[in-house]
């Protein structure tokens, strides 16, 4: 049994929006390590969804609730007494926050203020991993990149909201959980997460997938624009690693901390559609979306993520380099377009990239997962 499954077996975990695209991912990821997982969401975030495709309506214990709804939570929580906490709940849909900007905020910083309390209030937590965003940052980064010290900010709801709520998660660190009888608190700022099962709106790779199925052009708002793009399980293998830091060694990881691919490894919107078409065969031109005109809301030219910190203290590096990426989500939407049985697709590909991060683990350098 690998030191991961050793941490994992056994362990009570409570997600919030597990039946999100990450959050399925993870309750997937977590309950093959062999942990017990209990899932918070309100509903499904998209039709189809990841969730429902794997069969996990009635195979996970989900207490269906919102996050804004705090009495709710907290019994959730104590009911479920987990020994670790994920909060993925949000809105995370930047586009969405300039139509909804008080329900992005409701969500995204007085969601994550109840989860906190639900933490505060539960005595067996002792680790929980509060997800923000890459797009938490003020100003320009440097060349290599935003360090978790950079300021915050947001030139848009969505970024802010974010901004607040590790803002949020900073208060709440030296009021409540400063000491080391409480659990350990830190928060977690990813990339651009690309991965099979994600359907929501305004997102680069689900946005082709649609074209693709319609026969229609594919609508780039920003083809110019640079991301740090990464597999999905390369921003979870952080959390996990990020949370078994927390519970075994407390405050002394209790702080924010960036996810993002190697340096190298940047790559355009429009270089990530062309690949990502090519791989899922006969792709449609593209075109630059009507709506994203300069008048149109703020979207940031570039984007970089230093890793560096993560890297150093947590051990945790990326083992799937970008065309990797593309290779195993476009393989996901290949299987799914036949009809595959999507779990046994998806637990698949959780023990590729396992086996690649052993072998970067042996080698002492980034794997490609081929």
């Amino acid at each position: 049994m690998s030191g991961e499954q050793q941490f994992w077996q056994g362990k009570r975990v409570f997600i919030t929006g597990h039946t999100g695209f990450k959050g399925t991912w993870l309750g997937l990821w977590l309950r093959m390590l062999g942990a017990e997982v209990v899932g918070y969401s309100d509903e499904m975030p998209s039709a189809p969804a990841m969730y429902r495709l794997c069969g996990f309506e009635h195979d996970m214990p989900w207490v269906r609730g919102d996050v804004r709804d705090g009495g709710r939570l907290q019994q959730a929580v104590r009911d479920a007494k987990p020994d670790i906490v994920f909060h993925l709940a949000a809105q995370p849909l930047v586009r969405r926050s300039y139509a909804e900007p008080a329900a992005t905020y409701a969500i995204n910083v007085n969601g994550t203020a109840n989860v906190l309390d639900s933490v505060r209030l539960q005595p067996s937590v002792r680790a929980a991993v509060i997800v923000t965003s890459d797009k938490c940052y003020a100003g320009t980064a440097s060349a290599s990149g935003y360090v978790e010290t950079d300021p915050l900010g947001g030139a848009d709801p969505y970024s802010s909201s974010k901004a607040c709520a590790e803002l949020t998660v900073d208060a709440y660190r030296r009021s409540y959980f400063s000491s080391g009888a409480n659990a350990s608190i830190a928060t977690a700022r990813a990339g651009n997460v690309i991965g099979g099962g994600d359907f929501a709106e305004d997102r680069i790779v689900p946005d082709m997938v649609r074209a693709l199925q319609s026969g229609q052009p594919i609508k780039l708002r920003r083809p110019e624009a640079i991301r740090p793009w990464q597999h999905v399980l390369e921003s979870l293998s952080g959390y996990m690693r990020l949370a078994e830091k927390l519970y075994s060694n407390g405050s002394a990881y209790a702080e924010a901390w960036n996810f993002g691919p190697s340096a190298d490894q940047e790559m355009t919107v429009h270089e990530l559609a062309k690949r990502m078409a090519a791989k899922l065969g006969a792709p449609p031109p593209w075109i630059p979306n009507a709506d994203a005109t300069l008048e149109g809301p703020y979207e940031a030219a570039v984007l970089r993520l230093d890793s560096t910190k993560a890297r150093m203290r947590l051990d945790w590096q990326p083992v799937w380099e970008t065309e990797a990426a593309i290779d195993h989500t476009a393989a996901w939407y290949e299987r799914w377009f036949r009809g595959a049985p999507m779990r046994e697709i998806a637990m698949h590909q959780i023990r590729q990239y396992e086996a690649a991060a052993a072998t970067a683990r042996e080698s002492g350098e980034q794997g490609d997962g081929q």
